[in-house]
């Protein structure tokens, strides 16, 4: 029994050991990337340029381009792709289907529409449209739910009513492109596209705020949310409030979502994507919600890298995710059909 115990203690602390070998290199390769971000541009600048430029030096020409344009685009793309990738993988596990996004059910769709009617219009832009965008990816969230609850609460119901309303969301979006002016329609078009341009460093401490709060809450409700994803009856037995729970951590994801998209727009399959690689990367038994941060938020910067600096055409980051996201779901769709179920 004693060896029995010891030799679980061992493997436990072995799992946990490569778990945060794992982060760890994630982190690096974040790090790196966003040195590469700030170095590499219309003018590249050395590595000790970039460090003067962050400690607060006025290097010549290299402030304003390191300071004023690529640090706020770096910090919303780490920040919008760690909420992305956050809520994503929260969303995945607790109704146990990889199809659980929340750009997949509707809820990414809900600021879209009410971004691009602010846009179109309102004519308002900035902080109305961030702060409408939150507001009606709340509400749709909130719709959704209160519609696929029924009698009881069902995860594949919720998955269809989710893809039902996007579609409905959709359509709404291709009417108010279809009968706006023309001359508005491109702005628009930028914001649904998802993209990090035109990022401000004002935009930085409450989208940061947002996803520091998020993370903490998803944390705490990590171990619950194991016992979730065993299903209800299980976690009813090991004590877990499963209604609560599931409000909580979905309220969360939704808030990080909607919030992220206000910022950035609908940066296309991060939240699809992140939990999946996560989970492989990491294992099944181990805590997702901080590697599917870190991947999240490389992802955001890969892709808006790639999309700015190896194409003859620049591209927003949500065109690329698109790209990468789009075969993906594709083979899931594939493989559920050959399973023969939904989930």
């Amino acid at each position: 029994m004693k060896h029995n115990i010891a030799v679980y203690i061992h493997d436990f602390q072995k799992r946990k050991r490569k778990e945060y070998l794992i982060m760890f290199f994630l982190f690096l390769c974040l790090l790196m990337a966003a040195l590469l971000i700030l170095m590499v541009g219309n003018t590249n600048y050395s590595l000790p340029t970039v460090l003067h430029v962050l400690l607060g030096e006025e290097v010549e020409k290299a402030f304003f381009a390191i300071r004023t344009l690529r640090l706020p685009r770096l910090l919303c793309g780490i920040l919008a792709g760690a909420a992305f990738g956050m809520a994503g993988s929260t969303f995945q596990n607790m109704l146990r289907n990889p199809l659980a996004s929340p750009d997949m059910i509707g809820i990414s769709a809900g600021s879209s529409v009410a971004a691009v009617f602010s846009i179109l219009v309102l004519q308002r832009s900035g902080f109305f449209v961030s702060m409408a965008s939150l507001f009606f990816g709340l509400a749709v969230a909130s719709l959704i739910y209160f519609l696929s609850h029924g009698s009881g609460f069902s995860g594949g119901r919720l998955i269809l009513m989710g893809i039902g309303v996007q579609a409905m969301l959709q359509a709404v979006i291709s009417y108010l492109l279809l009968k706006a002016n023309q001359y508005d329609v491109p702005k628009a078009m930028r914001w649904l596209s998802g993209s990090l341009n035109g990022m401000v460093l004002k935009d930085v401490p409450l989208l940061a705020g947002v996803v520091l709060v998020g993370l903490c809450l998803l944390l705490l409700g990590s171990k619950q949310l194991k016992a979730l994803e065993l299903g209800d009856e299980y976690a009813t037995s090991l004590g877990v409030q499963t209604k609560p729970l599931r409000l909580c951590l979905m309220f969360t994801s939704v808030l990080l979502i909607a919030f992220a998209t206000s910022i950035t727009g609908p940066i296309s399959f991060v939240a699809f994507l992140a939990g999946p690689i996560a989970k492989k990367i990491v294992g099944n038994g181990a805590n997702h919600v901080l590697p599917s941060a870190l991947t999240g938020a490389l992802l955001v910067l890969l892709s808006d890298f790639a999309g700015q600096f190896l194409f003859e055409t620049r591209f927003p980051v949500g065109v690329i995710t698109g790209l990468l996201g789009a075969p993906y779901l594709i083979f899931l769709l594939i493989r559920i059909n050959k399973k023969g179920g939904f989930a």
